[in-house]
C-alpha cells in the first residue's frame, strides 16, 4: 500500500503571497492539477480567506505513477512557488529508508525546498496506529 496525506500553502516568497506573478502561477497549478487523475487518491486547491492552499491524499495498492506525479507536483510547487510551507505524511512498505517499513515519513516543505523527516507520532505504525 502507499498512503500519503498532506496540504501545502502557496506563496510566491516567504513575505508576501504574491509579489506579482501569483494569478498567473495559479492558473500554471490548476493546470498541472487537473491532469493528475488518480482512482484512489485526489489532489485539490482551494482557496482560504485569499489565501491558496493545495492538498493531497490517496491509498493505493503500491507506489507507481502517482507517486512519480506527486514528487513532480511538489517539486513544481518549489520552484514556481518558494514561499510556500507544508507536509506530506506517507508510508509504504517499499518506500526507501527512513523509515522503511511500518513507519511514516514527513516530508516538510519550506522556502521552496523538501526535507523528509521521521515522523514521531503515528510511527512506529504498529502497535500505535494497528494491533
Amino acid at each position: 500500500m502507499y498512503e500519503f496525506h498532506g496540504w501545502f500553502g502557496i506563496a510566491e516568497s516567504t513575505e508576501e503571497s504574491d509579489t506579482g506573478t501569483l494569478d498567473a502561477g495559479i492558473s500554471e497549478l490548476r493546470t498541472e492539477i487537473s491532469r493528475i487523475n488518480w482512482a484512489t487518491g485526489e489532489v485539490t486547491l482551494k482557496t482560504h480567506n485569499g489565501e491558496y492552499f493545495a492538498t493531497a491524499n490517496g491509498l493505493m495498492n503500491r507506489r507507481r505513477d502517482e507517486s512519480e506525479e506527486l514528487d513532480s507536483l511538489l517539486h513544481n510547487i518549489c520552484v514556481r512557488f518558494p514561499g510556500s510551507w507544508g507536509l506530506l505524511y506517507e508510508r509504504s512498505p517499499d518506500m526507501e529508508t527512513p523509515p522503511g517499513q511500518g513507519a511514516f515519513r514527513v516530508r516538510v516543505m519550506a522556502r521552496g525546498r523538501l526535507h523528509i523527516r521521521l515522523d514521531p507520532f503515528l510511527s512506529p505504525v504498529r502497535p500505535v496506529v494497528e494491533d
